[in-house]
């Protein structure tokens, strides 16, 4: 049955990478990279953290004569089907790549990846165990790392601290999601949404909160017999509630906004409440970017029925097999994700623009302890205690918290999103979307439950 499963896995992974080539035809850093035998080309998200590592790499080549970087830094959603083109396609373009724990076992297992345990362990002072541990087994395969974390975050609930002692409204550390919406429908008012929420199509946009709100109600996306379960009364419940809360408090824009929209709209506040990722924290409370800094209250992810409901993700570099420059690669990686560059960065751009939520080492660093004294015990617990193997109320056969670690959830998550984002724009019913969805979900299923 494994080998049955893994041929289904393989053959349907081949065939995302060609669509995937097809889909990104004409993007950014596409079909011109001929790069020279001293660049190292690096495909990068065009995240904020990014955007400093971008900065700081003028230090790599000055301490690395000869080697040149080029970065090619796409979108979020273009970034996922550009580099899961290049890498399953062997196209050699890319010497690193910025992935996740979604690709990292997956494509391990596809012989796609640089095993990196023998580059850690001849690289002096590297120290792949103080990763925080959760981060470090969701990127192994067969108990060695296949990418490194550059940063890592679980998911919290932000809120503005002033407004809700101006409300007189106490927000406990560990919130219901009912808490959270009659603070959202308090606070709502003109010039001032109660909560921001992802609406954005995207398996990385929409579905990652979304999928921990129906994860904490009860509800998964398969039973262990990999019948869909994206109808049942538990899931409408949780996807009702959070359009609803979206529609009724939350921002304008809400079916396009993403992490990048919400992040505005908290920041420079517009919005009373934001559940996302913990790592916001480095837009959010650095003064020059954010007029809230400084006013921001942090809660543990909002929960039902399931305790712990926070994701677990990680921006991870690794290196794809067919690049012809491993060893340069492994030192632009060692150099970007080892403890130096964390005291670099809080000394050169600011401590709260350290990249959060990697290593544990960072928590103890005297400047940034005092930065993050109201966010950063919260983000190492919450990191800490996501449940990928465990993710749900009920049993499943798959792993992974606000995704589903199978090679077909890129595809299978985005057509989902797209029916939640209609329902949020109010294009359609939920319960029309969800059944569109379950039709997809059960189409995917039935490939496993075939193989089995």
């Amino acid at each position: 049955m494994v080998k049955t499963r893994r041929r289904v896995r393989h053959r349907f992974a081949s065939c995302l990478a060609a669509a995937a080539l097809l889909a990104t035809a004409g993007c950014a850093g596409a079909g011109s990279l001929g790069a020279g035998d001293r660049t190292v080309t690096i495909a990068m998200v065009s995240n904020s953290q990014m955007t400093d590592a971008r900065a700081l790499a003028a230090r790599f080549e000055a301490e690395n004569p000869g080697t040149e970087l080029r970065f090619v830094t796409l979108s979020e959603n273009q970034a996922r089907a550009k580099i899961t083109a290049s890498t399953a396609m062997g196209g050699g373009e890319f010497d690193v790549v910025m992935i996740s724990n979604y690709e990292t076992p997956q494509w391990a297992e596809n012989g796609w990846l640089v095993n990196l345990s023998d580059y850690i362990d001849r690289t002096p002072g590297y120290d792949e165990t103080d990763f925080i541990p959760t981060l470090r087994d969701s990127l192994s395969y067969e108990g060695d790392m296949y990418s490194v974390p550059f940063y890592g975050e679980s998911s919290f609930l932000m809120y503005r601290k002033d407004l809700f002692e101006q409300a007189g409204i106490t927000m406990p550390r560990e919130p219901t999601w009912q808490q959270v919406a009659d603070a959202a429908e308090q606070l709502d008012g003109p010039g001032m949404s109660g909560i921001c929420l992802r609406g954005k199509p995207g398996w990385g946009e929409v579905l990652a909160p979304l999928n921990t709100v129906i994860n904490t109600f009860g509800g998964r996306w398969f039973d262990e017999n990999w019948n869909a379960q994206l109808t049942s009364p538990e899931t409408r419940r949780a996807v009702q509630f959070y359009v609803d809360l979206v529609r009724e408090h939350g921002q304008s824009g809400a079916a396009t906004s993403g992490f990048n929209e919400c992040a505005t709209q908290f920041g420079q506040g517009r919005t009373a409440m934001w559940y996302d990722a913990t790592s916001a924290v480095s837009v959010l409370e650095d003064p020059g970017s954010s007029t809230v800094a400084g006013k921001i209250g942090y809660a543990m992810a909002p929960k039902v029925d399931k305790a712990k409901p926070g994701w677990l993700y990680t921006w991870s570099l690794g290196i794809p097999h067919s690049s012809d420059k491993p060893d340069a690669a492994w030192q632009f990686i060692s150099w970007m994700t080892n403890k130096d560059y964390i005291e670099l960065v809080g000394s050169e751009l600011g401590w709260e623009r350290v990249p959060p939520g990697s290593r544990l080492s960072t928590y103890q660093i005297p400047e940034y302890r005092e930065r993050s004294a109201t966010y950063g015990e919260l983000t190492v617990e919450s990191i800490s205690g996501a449940t990928p193997k465990q993710p749900t109320v009920q049993p499943v056969p798959y792993t992974g918290v606000q995704f589903v670690a199978i090679p077909e959830f890129q595809d299978l998550g985005t057509r989902v999103s797209q029916q939640i984002s209609a329902a949020i724009a109010g294009q359609k019913s939920v319960d029309a979307a969800l059944e569109q969805a379950q039709d997809y979900a059960q189409a995917v299923g039935r490939t496993y439950q075939e193989a089995s």
